[in-house]
């Protein structure tokens, strides 16, 4: 009977450290979209890197990204995308090209550049994981499960500077086995920037002979 009790005991304490540790990872979020949210507007500029052991696959590249509210641009792979708040615009210079879609710029779930700070609070379990010291700064994850069961995201490890309470990097584990990490290289705030900055110039790109696609 003793030994019952302990265990029924022991297993108690379990769920309780559990539901505190989901507790702290939920204010720990908070924390950093708070912060996120009170910046006039975000640069960031970071390397991704993809890999997929089974197929041999490795891939690093750079990119970056301004962000001011739900609007943005978005320079990768040599390519640049201008979110203007309604349309998003892709200027493809080795195609001499430009895409136009009218469409929502993000679809259910998927982790666009201005979401890529906050996509967390919808959609996902959170829960408390390692802390790293990562070149002198304490990193603290947080692991996201997604709500949906038909997700191809198997889990998201989200890596938080402890003291800036800003994201550091973002591994995304795919059900495919496919692994991407996104690591921040540079972060700052508040930017003068262009009052043009995410709006498209058509007339420079037909002048240029560009083919303009509109979806």
């Amino acid at each position: 009977m003793k030994k019952i009790l302990v265990l029924i005991a022991i297993a108690f304490i379990s769920i309780q450290a559990n539901a505190q540790n989901d507790a702290k990872a939920k204010n720990l979020l908070d924390e950093v979209y708070n912060k996120v949210k009170s910046y006039d507007n975000i640069f960031i500029d970071f390397k991704y890197t993809l890999d997929n052991t089974a197929e041999s696959i490795h891939q690093e590249t750079k990119g970056d990204v301004t962000i001011k509210g739900d609007k943005y641009v978005f320079n990768y792979l040599g390519a640049t995308k201008i979110f203007d708040g309604s349309k998003t615009y892709t200027i493809i210079p080795e195609n001499e090209e430009v895409v136009i879609e009218s469409t929502p710029e993000d679809g259910e779930g998927t982790i666009t550049p201005s979401k890529m700070l906050t996509f967390y609070k919808e959609g996902y379990n959170y829960k408390w994981d390692v802390l790293q010291n990562i070149k002198g700064r304490n990193i603290q994850y947080v692991a996201l499960s997604p709500i949906d069961s038909n997700s191809e995201i198997k889990q998201i490890l989200l890596g938080i500077d402890a003291q800036t309470k800003h994201i550091y990097n973002l591994i995304e584990v795919g059900s495919n086995g496919t692994k991407t990490t996104i690591t921040v290289n540079s972060f700052k705030t508040n930017e003068p920037l262009s009052k043009s900055l995410f709006t498209f110039d058509q007339a420079k790109y037909d002048n240029l002979g560009y083919y303009i696609i509109t979806n």
